[in-house]
């Protein structure tokens, strides 16, 4: 069956990202936000979770935990102070760089088999299911 196929592909390609990430202290949570606000700018804390697709209370912890450690600053909206931005900071944007390295060797390792033709393919094949 395909889904069980691309189940067991999530698999492989989770585990390979955390062996990726996890040296730096950092998880694929970290990088989708930190990836998500390099993109879009400041945003709010629901925007971010609406674009990376992380659960509202994943996005607060993991806010939480990158705050922490001076990769992003968090600031009230001026025209809703009940809604926070999150911006990358300096330190998040070099760090961002660095998982950015490190996820692009595990994806050559996990893409070994496929040419540069079939890795466009399958990311074309897979972005298509998920933009219906």
């Amino acid at each position: 069956m395909p889904t069980r196929l691309v189940t067991q592909v999530a698999l492989v390609a989770n585990r390979a990202t955390d062996r990726a990430l996890g040296a730096t202290g950092s998880r694929r949570h970290h990088h989708a936000l930190l990836a998500a606000l390099a993109e879009f700018g400041p945003i709010s804390q629901a925007d971010l979770g609406r674009r990376t697709r992380i659960d509202r209370s994943d996005i607060v912890a993991t806010v939480n935990e990158l705050a922490g450690r001076g990769f992003v600053e968090r600031g009230p909206d001026h025209g809703d102070r009940r809604r926070k931005i999150v911006t990358i900071t300096a330190a998040g944007t070099a760090h961002l760089a660095e998982l950015d390295e490190r996820l692009a060797v595990a994806q050559d390792e996990l893409l070994a088999g496929l040419d540069a033709a079939e890795r466009a393919e399958l990311v074309r094949l897979l972005t298509r299911i998920l933009d219906r």
